[in-house]
């Protein structure tokens, strides 16, 4: 499609598309940390507990790059 390969468009997805998800999920993490008021400790526990998903996924993408997987 439009000369790209299916391996080079599931790369795309993969890197450029779920990093774009990763910033909007961040987004509703902070949005519903400030309609609770939660303050900041409670802040801080949405981000750690919501995004620590996101971690691992991020450190996998690293070490893929940095061991040529």
């Amino acid at each position: 499609m439009f000369g790209y390969s299916e391996e080079q468009i599931a790369t795309f997805g993969a890197t450029w598309g779920l990093g774009a998800f990763i910033l909007y999920m961040l987004f509703i993490i902070g949005e519903i940390a400030w309609r609770a008021k939660a303050g900041k400790t409670g802040t801080f526990v949405l981000f750690f507990v919501l995004a620590f998903g996101m971690l691992g996924f991020i450190t996998k993408s690293i070490l893929e790059r940095v061991w040529g997987i």
